[in-house]
């Protein structure tokens, strides 16, 4: 069979691969704190049928060889960890991130899970945890006749308590960062695990070494950008037309030469 109805339809998974990217990226316009993402291609093997630098004669080398490529696949989806917009809420429990940094949740089997959603709540129990209960980490607990909340830039967290002169102390938040947050497992729900890519977490005091500080009353938006995410739907949409082009131009070929030769 021609060559290039195999070399096209590995161009027609790529592309489909892409597309299935940047639609989670556009559904996801609007989750807070979710990092987009970006196929990358690489091309496949070649065959060598000259070999470039082989020699022509006793004393000539050939400047270029005869490489055929087999195609392209998709290795692999790189998250985009740049800053999203700060949006104001004015809720005392959201926060966001400004610059690097990740907030830490505990998981009900033990880990450690990593997060940019700044949108924590108190449970029964006054602990501030995530929208699906996993307690931040550090653990911080408010008390039941705290009557405001106040975080600081720096990760302090304090509270006007009935019956106190001045604002009691309840902990601090601390942040982490990554060496390569690329290399972080997306599991879902806004969160990311820790694998050999990433590096361990370097945890520290916001504001410090490198980290973000920590904003009381906002939480970051979504960086995905619509304009660009629909430019690059329609620039996937035409390389998937024109491997399919290439296709059917085969198979036009394939037939002309069933219809004329024999």
């Amino acid at each position: 069979m021609h060559p290039a109805l195999w070399v096209s339809k590995t161009g027609l998974s790529a592309q489909d691969t892409n597309m299935s990217t940047i639609s989670n990226n556009l559904a996801n316009v609007n989750t807070t704190g979710f990092k987009r993402d970006r196929a990358v291609f690489q091309d496949l093997l070649y065959q060598i049928n000259r070999q470039p630098g082989g020699l022509s004669g006793q004393n000539s080398e050939l400047p270029s060889g005869l490489q055929l490529g087999t195609g392209v696949r998709v290795v692999g989806t790189a998250k985009q960890f740049s800053q999203g917009n700060l949006q104001v809420t004015e809720q005392p429990l959201d926060m966001a991130v400004n610059g690097r940094g990740f907030f830490q949740v505990l998981l009900p089997d033990g880990d450690i899970a990593y997060t940019r959603d700044g949108q924590f709540q108190l449970n029964a129990d006054g602990e501030i945890v995530n929208p699906d209960g996993y307690p931040l980490e550090p653990n911080i607990t408010v008390p039941e006749n705290a009557t405001s909340i106040t975080i600081g830039k720096d990760g302090t967290v304090s509270a006007v308590v009935n019956n106190q002169a001045g604002p009691v102390n309840l902990g601090e938040i601390t942040l982490v960062d990554f060496i390569n947050p690329q290399g972080l497992q997306a599991i879902g729900n806004n969160l990311f695990r820790e694998t050999n890519a990433s590096g361990d977490p370097a945890e520290g005091e916001p504001g410090i070494g490198g980290l973000g500080t920590v904003e009381q009353g906002m939480t970051e938006a979504s960086n995905v950008e619509v304009v660009e995410e629909l430019v690059n739907m329609i620039t996937t949409q035409r390389a998937y037309e024109m491997n399919s082009k290439v296709v059917s131009t085969t198979d036009q070929m394939l037939q002309f030469v069933t219809n004329n030769i024999g």
